[in-house]
């Protein structure tokens, strides 16, 4: 395939999604009461291989071919149509993690650091031990872990992935909504991010413990401190020559690029080390500086950001979804009996430990119903233990079952708690 069909075959699969985007969007809010984020989730699974697909098998593969171009000496590589898509998405998402940590809270997060950290470990805690305790039945199976996986890597694994949050789709909720700024969406934010941090370094132990390496997990774990507090206590007081730049001459094409370099390298500089790059963009996000450089800053970039970009690293996760592997009353039990743990162990208890917290009942269900949202990180965390041969296609499809439930119940719950509250302006 040549640079000029590349490019011809990306501007047709880019038409594809923002259009299909755009009307299961517009669709999906109108009758479902679905946010943007959840309703383009369900884009990318309708233009997967679980519904055009089906209905067009031939025409999915060409127009998302997902099989592995072979070389002439045999060896495989990713179809390079695809590889371009990919790279688009994780610059979408990591612009926009960019443009949360902008609007980040941080001195409600010190005022309730204690709290966020408390609701944190609730929904880290219950679900990993939940997670744990069902892979000692559902190891037994056989049919979904992958041989030569022992009890204890396969619980690590289980319990890791049920602990995970959809950090960026909680994320794109509550600004959505206009409430990412109160002190309960703050809340969230927080406990959602120490969640989500504690979940990847909890993957490396596992990861370690397959490859029998500790420097996987010690290289994760401390590379991922070392970057928090070099930028907290090296890189704010150094970003702020960037507003006295705009200060200067206002947010100039210049100061555009130079930002974005730096955002790139620290989202580099994290996944490098194994944490994930937007966690990178987040807290860089954090440390910016605030006022009339911050809003210029986030005009300049957000509306491209959310309305091209971001759309396509949704509908590239949803492209790798099958939903019908889950074909015999057996595997529908257990995909039942996941989803109740997951809710349970997640939405349950982040919703008691933020109501201990000092939350209303309504503001701690709603925490707990956004913390409960697994989403498209759960289906990066999946890919993962795919690939590095932990679990199989049949595990695989349960959890993306389960993660597809608790996000989509996440809009219409959090909908119906913020009515009657000084919140329910928001939901217009």
């Amino acid at each position: 395939m040549s640079n000029f069909d590349l490019v011809l075959k990306l501007l047709l699969q880019l038409t594809v999604i923002l259009v299909t985007c755009r009307v299961v969007t517009i669709l999906g809010r109108r009758y479902l009461g679905q946010t943007d984020v959840v309703c383009e989730m369900i884009a990318g699974v309708m233009l997967g291989p679980s519904l055009l697909g089906l209905v067009a098998p031939q025409l999915q593969q060409w127009l998302f071919p997902n099989a592995a171009l072979i070389l002439a000496g045999g060896a495989k590589i990713p179809n390079p149509s695809m590889s371009i898509l990919f790279a688009l998405s994780q610059i979408g998402l990591v612009i926009y993690m960019f443009l949360i940590g902008l609007e980040f809270n941080t001195d409600l997060v010190r005022q309730r650091l204690k709290s966020a950290f408390f609701v944190s470990f609730a929904g880290i805690a219950a679900p990993f031990c939940l997670g744990a305790f069902a892979t000692l039945f559902l190891h037994a199976r056989g049919d979904l872990f992958k041989s030569g996986v022992g009890v204890g890597e396969a619980a690590l694994y289980l319990g890791a992935s049920m602990s995970i949050t959809a950090f960026p789709m909680l994320a794109r909720m509550l600004y959505e909504r206009g409430i990412a700024k109160t002190s309960f969406g703050t809340l969230a934010l927080a406990a959602g991010s120490i969640d989500d941090a504690t979940a990847w370094c909890l993957l490396a132990v596992v990861l370690a413990s397959i490859k029998a390496s500790a420097n996987i997990a010690a290289f994760a774990i401390g590379g991922g401190i070392a970057y928090v507090l070099l930028t907290v206590f090296v890189g704010r007081p150094a970003l702020t020559i960037f507003s006295r730049m705009f200060a200067r001459s206002g947010m100039t094409t210049s100061l555009l690029a130079l930002i974005l370099g730096v955002l790139m390298l620290c989202s580099w500089l994290t996944d490098a080390v194994g944490i994930y790059a937007v966690f990178g963009a987040f807290i860089l996000g954090t440390a910016m500086p605030r006022g009339e450089f911050a809003h210029q800053l986030r005009f300049s970039i957000e509306s491209l950001t959310t309305g091209f970009l971001l759309p396509i690293f949704f509908v590239y996760s949803g492209l790798n979804t099958q939903i019908g592997l889950v074909n015999t009353p057996a595997l529908w039990g257990v995909t039942a009996i996941i989803i109740l743990l997951a809710i349970i162990g997640k939405g349950v208890a982040c919703m008691f430990a933020a109501k201990i917290a000092g939350e209303n009942w309504k503001e701690a269900a709603t925490i707990g119903a956004l913390m409960n949202a697994r989403g498209l990180m759960e289906l990066i965390i999946l890919n993962i233990g795919l690939e590095q041969g932990i679990i199989t296609p049949t595990l695989f499809t349960i959890m993306v079952i389960m993660a597809i439930m608790t996000t989509l119940m996440t809009s219409p719950i959090v909908a119906f708690l913020l009515q009657g509250t000084a919140y329910e302006k928001s939901l217009a």
